[in-house]
């Protein structure tokens, strides 16, 4: 399965996504540490970063799919890059306010969209569907590395040199991404031509109908967009929980989300064998069932004394969440594109994604004005009931007994 093109694939996105989640952790210090923000901007700065995928994310999916795959990759790599250097270089000309800071995540998420399509869709083309899952479980494993070191390193480089200048290391690594993609050998379609604004609709049009209707995912998509409600509100105030209400240190602030990166890479490493004996269905359904127990722990680390039990405790409970996405990504990912013909991959990822990110745009601004009016834990206590209601959703539907290809060994 693993071929020379697959490894630069592999690295490209391995090397990214470390530097992505060094810059995540790095922006909502920014916000809170260096603008003096509150739970709302960081609300707001997690909208403005799915804000694209609501506006053009499916006319993104359209047009992916009429394009060579692998150019577009190389571009908007190098796009991100320059547009994760002008924060910094704002911040030093004493430019840099959270409405700027919005625009420039607005422009950046909008290139990530595309990256995201074509990075999606292009992986098919590599790896042949019989091996899918476990192609997407070794992607899985170096995410939960990066998830792993990125938030550590980052907390560390946040604490040492600023949030403004950690963003560089996340602009040095989209390069590497796109010098190592642009290695890869592989032959594409042409890109389509002709293409009309009729046509293009046509296009989004059917890749809705394929995402909802008869390929089997309506109910599998249904329930993520409810995920991804919970998800949208731990992405907002676990900053300031951890960092306002629990009072952490920046450096401890991420040694929590590396105590995720280590819980996604345990589960990536077991996820195909629980696969195989579980089945995919089932195996989604019970990396839920952590996940509301991640976040109920979390929620415990409030309640806790001192400050060095509360961070123990909000990490574990970081792990547990780390956990269930380790395990379920795979999963989810590989049935979706199994079923998936190539003609439609582009648009069915971006539209499936543009949907979960658009919950993110509506939900996040909400989450943190009810996090500076009620309290963070509160809103984080909704979030465990979200999660709870998302598994037995998925348990109560026939999605349980779906059962994909595996690859052994």
């Amino acid at each position: 399965m693993i071929s020379a093109d697959f490894a630069r694939y592999w690295r490209a996105d391995a090397v990214s996504g470390m530097g992505t989640n060094v810059t995540l952790l790095a922006l909502q210090a920014l916000v809170l540490l260096t603008l003096d923000g509150t739970a709302g901007d960081v609300g707001w700065l997690n909208a403005a970063r799915w804000l694209p995928y609501l506006v053009v994310g499916l006319l993104v999916g359209a047009l992916v799919d009429g394009r060579r795959r692998l150019p577009l990759m190389v571009g908007t790599d190098l796009l991100q890059a320059v547009l994760l250097l002008t924060i910094p270089l704002l911040w030093w000309l004493d430019a840099l306010s959270l409405p700027v800071l919005l625009v420039v995540v607005v422009a950046y998420g909008t290139a990530a969209v595309v990256n995201m399509a074509a990075s999606m869709s292009f992986l098919p083309r590599l790896v042949d569907g019989a091996d899918l899952q476990r192609a997407h479980a070794r992607i899985d494993g170096a995410d939960a590395v990066s998830s792993t070191a990125g938030p550590a390193l980052g907390g560390l480089l946040v604490s040492t040199v600023g949030a403004p200048l950690t963003v560089v290391v996340d602009a040095l690594t989209y390069l590497f991404s796109a010098l190592t993609l642009r290695r890869i050998r592989v032959d594409e379609p042409p890109a389509r031509t002709g293409v009309t604004v009729r046509g293009l609709l046509a296009d989004v049009a059917e890749g809705l109908r394929w995402a909802y209707g008869p390929s089997g995912l309506r109910t599998l998509a249904l329930v993520t967009h409810g995920w991804f409600v919970g998800s949208a509100i731990v992405g907002v105030v676990l900053a300031p929980y951890a960092l306002v209400t629990l009072d952490l240190s920046a450096a401890r602030f991420g040694l929590v989300g590396a105590a995720g990166g280590v819980g996604a890479l345990v589960g990536a490493s077991i996820t195909t064998a629980v696969g195989r004996r579980l089945g995919t269905g089932r195996t989604i359904i019970a990396c839920h069932v952590v996940t509301t127990c991640g976040i109920a722990v979390m929620l415990l680390a409030g309640g806790v004394g001192s400050a060095t039990g509360a961070f123990a405790v909000l990490a574990a409970g970081q792990a547990l969440f780390g956990l269930a996405m380790g395990a379920s990504n795979s999963h989810e990912m590989s049935y979706r594109q199994l079923v998936t013909p190539d003609e439609l991959q582009a648009r069915t990822n971006t539209t499936l994604r543009s949907a979960n990110r658009a919950v993110i745009v509506v939900v996040a601004p909400v989450a943190g004005l009810l996090a500076d009016a009620l309290g963070v834990r509160v809103v984080l206590a909704a979030a465990v009931v979200v999660f709870a209601l998302v598994a037995v959703a998925l348990a109560a539907s026939p999605f349980r007994s779906v059962r994909a290809p595996v690859g052994a060994g």
